[in-house]
């Protein structure tokens, strides 16, 4: 489960999406109320319906008309509102397990544009959500012009472990380009997602799933220097010193903290014996 926005407010990440696994997601825009989305995840946790959270807190709010939201539960039941009030054009669009909507849109039915995309969109969650918001941008999209986006992905069951259940959780708070700039940001977390899954291979001594898990990462972000460091570490663990050696060089030459860095993660105890033993051996040999 899911939301994305893109605004011209700043920072709309900071107010408009709220996601929690196994509960629901919800977005709360148009003078938006930040309340709608934690009290809403609260209502869905203790046992409402998607709809039924939303008719609460519009109930009890005087000021719904200007409000726009729409929420999911963990079971697909979706629930939008337009207020009279939001500033045109404004309106939402539900579909099967989705819902769209905008309001200070430059042209009407935008919304259906954003929902048509994402039913045409192949590939997980997060993808389908970033396509509907560049359709959304195509049609015309916030009449004011844009600066900020956000995208919120969680797992529909819980495994307890917030670290795991939050897929992705990234925001842009004021950029020129929100959307691309997301774009790259997701690219990113799945760079070092896989960085983080070759740490793990490479503290416990799996060093062909290790090399693997770096180099895909690397392959996605070719010139961020952390990953570009950890893919060099375990071909130097791994016995390719002579493919370590040049990236290392490269690192080097940037910046010595890149070598202070090597040197401390070969002298500690993070490294295997075996494993710790090599990275020594090779950065003797670099000098």
């Amino acid at each position: 489960m899911g939301v994305a926005v893109q605004s011209y407010y700043f920072a709309v990440g900071s107010i408009s999406p709220h996601a929690a696994a196994a509960v629901g997601a919800v977005t709360i825009q148009s003078f938006a109320k930040p309340s709608y989305g934690t009290e809403g995840l609260r209502l869905i946790r203790e046992g409402a319906s998607a709809q039924q959270a939303l008719d609460t807190l519009r109930g009890s709010d005087p000021h719904a008309g200007y409000r726009q939201s729409a929420m999911i539960d963990a079971q697909g039941r979706v629930a939008a509102c337009t207020g009279e009030r939001c500033v045109p054009e404004a309106g939402h669009r539900v579909g099967e397990g989705y819902a769209c909507l905008g309001n200070m849109l430059m042209e009407p039915d935008i919304w259906q544009e954003m929902g048509e995309a994402f039913e045409a969109a192949k590939g997980e969650l997060v993808d389908r959500l970033l396509l509907s918001l560049e359709a959304a941008q195509a049609a015309g999209g916030d009449l004011r012009g844009r600066r900020s986006a956000a995208v919120i992905v969680v797992d529909a069951a819980s495994s307890g472990d917030p670290g795991r259940d939050v897929l992705f959780d990234l925001r842009v708070e004021d950029h020129e380009e929100p959307l691309r700039e997301l774009d790259r940001l997701i690219t990113l977390k799945r760079a070092f997602h896989l960085n983080s899954r070759g740490d793990h291979h490479l503290r416990n001594g799996d060093l062909r799933a290790a090399l693997r898990d770096f180099s895909l990462a690397v392959s996605m972000a070719p010139a961020h220097e952390e990953l570009v460091f950890w893919q060099a570490v375990a071909m130097a663990v791994a016995g390719y010193p002579s493919e370590a050696e040049p990236l290392f060089r490269e690192l080097f030459d940037t910046s010595e903290n890149w070598r202070l860095l090597a040197t401390r993660v070969a002298e500690s105890r993070y490294l295997p014996e075996r494993s710790q033993q090599a990275l020594i051996g090779i950065l003797r040999a670099l000098g």
